[in-house]
């Protein structure tokens, strides 16, 4: 198991490995509208994280799911990954997991099946923390490992927390620090060393189990997670959803001290320009704003902090919130105003 490099078997790794957002909102747009029953609380609409249906006045249910080939080479870590990620999206929406499906390819004539069976036990082991049962599921036999949930959750109707809510005047509070995808490209070079390994896992393996509690707050207008399209491309879809503009403040920004020194090296991944080429349009930037900057704001994350948009009177609750549930890095990170959706950044 040790000589098998998952990494080599596929093009790109994690959240990164993502269609590219203008490519995939092409994609959207020729696709035939589907039924919409009134029971639907959020579907594609806006982009947001999951889909939510009322089941009653007091339950709706939330239904997710991600998958993407290896981020790493462990199957362990694979797995541990994949399912944190998938996770995400029920307490992004301000809900409580009930059951996971595993979603399962994998090429079988060059994986034996003690590697499957590890990527497995890592998915099953984040599960359990979670408490939640893998109910079932679905495999096939494919070129690249692929491996990731469907995740299912619950939550009041109230407690939705979509990313299309946001209002005016609210503050806005990221949960982790950027910088998971230049890490992984930093791995794949082979210059991430295992101290910066381990700050890579610890990371992206920290259950966002604290959107419940957030969505508790009225207060707490919009919740995402900062995923695929980097924190930019996820603060734009709460911008479009919303109609308003952002206003960050890049040195308020949290970001992983490490990543930062391999993006000042140039260290970047392939998501990273495809993200800005779809939405860097709708992206001021200072002048002077450096390479390495920019990269950072474009940086997949995968499984990555909320983003959290709630008045400022509540934002030292929310950030009590955050580092009760073991995220120190969380930060307010700028604000939300009338305007032309599109963020300026300071």
């Amino acid at each position: 198991m040790q000589e098998i490099r998952l990494t080599q078997f596929s093009h790109g790794g994690g959240c990164g490995c993502k269609i590219a957002p203008g490519v995939l909102a092409d994609i959207l747009a020729r696709a035939p509208q589907g039924i919409i029953p009134p029971e639907l609380m959020v579907g594609i609409e806006t982009s947001d994280d999951a889909a939510v249906y009322r089941l009653n006045d007091g339950q709706a249910l939330i239904a997710t799911t991600d998958f993407f080939t290896p981020i790493v080479d462990d199957p362990y870590d694979f797995g541990r990954i994949a399912a944190t990620n998938a996770i995400s999206d029920v307490y992004a929406m301000g809900g409580t997991p009930i059951m996971a499906l595993a979603i399962v390819g994998m090429p079988l004539d060059k994986l034996p099946p003690e590697v499957i069976g590890k990527v497995l036990e890592g998915g099953a082991s984040v599960c359990r923390e979670a408490g939640i049962p893998i109910a079932g599921g679905h495999s096939i036999d494919v070129l690249e490992p692929i491996y990731g949930l469907v995740g299912l959750g619950l939550v009041h109707p109230d407690k939705v927390r979509r990313n299309a809510d946001a209002r005016a005047g609210d503050v806005l509070i990221l949960g982790k620090p950027l910088g998971v995808g230049i890490l992984s490209g930093a791995l794949k070079k082979g210059v991430l060393d295992a101290a910066g390994y381990a700050e890579m896992i610890r990371h992206t393996t920290q259950l966002n189990r604290v959107g419940p509690a957030l969505a508790a707050l009225d207060a707490v207008h919009a919740i995402t997670d900062v995923t695929g399209f980097g924190l930019a491309g996820h603060l734009l879809e709460i911008c479009r959803g919303s109609k308003l503009a952002a206003r960050i403040e890049f040195n308020a920004v949290p970001r992983i001290a490490l990543a930062e020194g391999f993006a000042r090296e140039g260290t970047r991944t392939g998501a990273s320009p495809r993200n800005w080429k779809a939405y860097g349009p709708e992206v001021t930037l200072p002048s002077g704003f450096a390479d390495w900057q920019q990269t950072l704001l474009t940086d997949p994350q995968t499984s990555g902090g909320l983003l959290v948009s709630c008045t400022p009177s509540v934002a030292g609750d929310v950030l009590r919130l955050f580092r009760d549930n073991g995220f120190g890095a969380a930060s307010v990170i700028g604000e939300l105003m009338p305007g032309t959706p599109g963020i300026t950044v300071v």
